[in-house]
């Protein structure tokens, strides 16, 4: 606290009910009886009220309309990875560690996954402080506005070009939250996924029991959902392909404009023999208005047109001379012989690129010439399915509270998600990125986190996540809590926090395969990637604490080591951090540089420019020429970046925002 900071007074230890809710400005601080004293002006009010209260009972508070100045605290790492990125865990109220990222993660998130409160009523969020119960009036006035200003921002975060934001809700807000998706992201795509997470619903009181919870993916730029090898479970009775065998599909078009009229290019005759045994030939488009009956199919042969289920004339998926090469490549099949109706069936580029690529071998030629292929058991089968996820790993009893329980055997979490269900829907975006950045600042107890640490091990990939969690605990246990003398900052409060109690330990235990009290985490991971819990991942991981500093400390550089992890974060989040620049004034590390003494400069212009892994360099200078200096005589693939102006900058456009 310091003097003309905004804040307001705690409730006395041991008081339940809401506090004083007034906002007071400091207008000094001093010592009195060994102890401070904060002396307060009331804020917006006619006849400001004056109090002195002692520091330790008064909290700084940061409007939403305030400027906010983050910085980050290092609390702990844990390290297996190797040279590996380090997941980052972020103890924050997440609208403001949102704001942060905008200054380390602009337009560079591949992916966000969050699990935002359902808005339930059941006191599992708050808005101005406050508890939201089920009886208030505007609760869905306030959620909505809740979770528009944290999308807004989440917008500036993801990658335009390609990018997926993936949002979890239940019935309670799902038509609302679908709204305001569309509203705050028109140019993305937006689709809903039912997923199943209990097999077995309890029964609700003159309703059905819930099953199933949604999904929404929005899609921006070119992104889409790309197939993934998936396990038995998602595997139905019907269809080719989730047999295992190459898909062929009838070429006969259907769907959008499947008639001859206004097609003639893709109007002709196949010829086979007549017992449908081979193909002969494949005939030439007959034009505009001439009849089929007037074509003569060779001696013994049958033309064979596109002939709709109505009897109307259609026509054929693929040119003619496109069909010549496909049937010389094996990838055309005559079916059941039903005269000119004859259906014809062939391999669509995907399904032939599946062969050239070796994952369905040619076993040999039909009598017709098309290709036997191998088939795919079940591990190896890629497929996208459909939009309704009936899967038992995506069990939140079995694969959420039970799995959390074992590597937490003395903890507990209100409703964790599936393990296997955040991966899977991860997996569909991110099997092609090895590189990929996933976000979720609704984190929980980091089940996000664990998910991109098992895409990691499956595939070898780099992929690193940033988690954003508070560290609140429950109504229920603040009451109790308060009842015993307690309240937020105390440390026995502090650690029962979700941050402190649940999900450190949860990302610690999943990195080394031992529990809080050091014992080998019994079970086994099931599915995908089937391995035993206690082996843990080659993974990093660090966490930190918002802080609000100073504009002034910062712009003097007084605020470094607060700054320094940002700085970090911003260039990859590999290696160390710059902590101290030394003497000199100066320091490289792993991917990124700090320069201070500009008198430096050509000593860390060297080492940056001996290092290849170095992505990144910032400048700690006022003056714009000696900035341009510098960059000049950096490697033109080092990003000069100039301190503190970027930094302040960033953050001053953030005002204006309304509660």
């Amino acid at each position: 606290m310091r003097r003309g900071d905004k804040v307001r007074v705690l409730p006395p230890r041991g008081e339940t009910k809401t506090g004083d809710q007034r906002l007071w400005r400091v207008t000094r601080i001093e010592r009195a009886d060994g102890q401070r004293l904060a002396h307060l002006a009331e804020l917006d009010a006619e006849e400001p009220a004056a109090c002195s209260v002692p520091a330790d009972d008064v909290v700084v508070v940061a409007e939403f309309r305030d400027r906010v100045y983050p910085g980050l605290v290092e609390t702990g790492r844990v390290e297996r990875g190797g040279d590996k990125p380090f997941h980052s865990v972020i103890n924050a109220e997440n609208y403001h560690a949102l704001e942060m990222l905008t200054y380390t993660h602009r337009h560079s998130i591949d992916a966000i996954y969050i699990d935002p409160p359902y808005n339930t009523g059941a006191k599992d969020w708050k808005y101005n402080n406050n508890y939201v119960e089920g009886d208030d009036d505007y609760r869905h006035s306030k959620w909505l506005a809740f979770m528009e200003r944290r999308l807004k921002i989440a917008r500036e975060l993801l990658n335009p070009e390609d990018s997926v934001l993936i949002v979890t809700i239940d019935e309670k807000e799902y038509l609302r939250l679908g709204l305001l998706l569309e509203q705050t992201f028109p140019e993305a795509r937006v689709q809903m996924v039912s997923v199943g997470i209990n097999p077995a619903p309890p029964s609700r009181n003159g309703m059905f029991g819930r099953a199933d919870e949604f999904y929404f993916f929005v899609l921006f730029g070119i992104a889409g959902v790309q197939a993934a090898p998936l396990g038995q479970d998602w595997i139905t009775a019907k269809g080719r392909t989730h047999k295992g065998q190459i898909r062929w599909d009838l070429l006969r078009k259907s769907g959008a404009s499947p008639t001859r009229e206004g097609h003639p290019d893709t109007f002709y005759p196949f010829f086979i023999t007549e017992d449908g045994a081979r193909f002969h030939s494949v005939g030439n488009p007959i034009g505009v208005g001439a009849s089929r009956e007037d074509t003569l199919a060779p001696p013994g042969t049958v033309a064979v047109w596109p002939i709709r289920q109505n009897g109307t004339e259609g026509r054929w998926r693929l040119q003619p001379s496109t069909a010549r090469r496909v049937m010389e490549d094996g990838g055309l099949r005559i079916g059941a012989v039903k005269g000119e109706r004859t259906p014809i069936y062939y391999l669509s580029e995907g399904e032939r690129e599946k062969i050239k690529n070796g994952l369905y071998q040619v076993l040999g030629r039909g009598d017709d010439g098309s290709v036997i292929t191998s088939t795919l058991e079940s591990s190896e089968r890629w497929l996208i399915p459909g939009t309704q996820w009936r899967v038992g790993s995506h069990d939140s009893t079995q694969y959420g509270s039970r799995l959390l329980a074992k590597l937490l055997p003395d903890r507990k979490f209100p409703f964790p998600k599936s393990l296997y269900a955040v991966e899977d829907s991860l997996r569909f975006f991110l099997a092609n990125k090895p590189q990929a950045v996933v976000l979720d600042f609704f984190s929980g107890s980091g089940t996000t986190a664990h998910a991109v640490m098992r895409l990691n091990r499956q595939d070898g990939g780099h992929r690193r996540s940033i988690s954003v969690t508070n560290n609140e605990v429950s109504a229920d246990e603040q009451v109790s809590l308060r009842k015993q003398g307690l309240r937020p900052g105390d440390a026995e409060w502090e650690n029962l926090g979700i941050c402190d109690f649940i999900t450190k330990p949860r990302l610690t235990t999943a990195i080394t395969g031992k529990t809080p009290q050091g014992e080998p985490v019994k079970g086994d991971y099931k599915f995908t990637d089937e391995f035993p819990m206690s082996e843990g991942f080659e993974e990093n991981a660090a966490f930190f604490t918002l802080t609000y500093e100073a504009p002034l400390s910062v712009r003097h550089n007084r605020a470094f080591e607060r700054v320094a992890p940002m700085l970090w974060l911003r260039a990859g989040s590999r290696g160390r951090v710059i902590y101290d620049l030394g003497e000199d004034g100066w320091d490289v590390a792993d991917s990124y540089g700090v320069l201070e003494n500009l008198d430096q400069a050509d000593e860390f212009v060297a080492t940056v420019s001996a290092r290849e892994c170095v992505d990144i360099a910032f400048v700690v200078t006022d003056d714009d020429s000696a900035f341009q200096m510098v960059c000049r005589e950096l490697p033109n693939a080092v990003v000069p970046v100039r301190l503190y102006e970027s930094y302040l900058q960033n953050f001053e456009i953030n005002t204006g925002r309304s509660l």
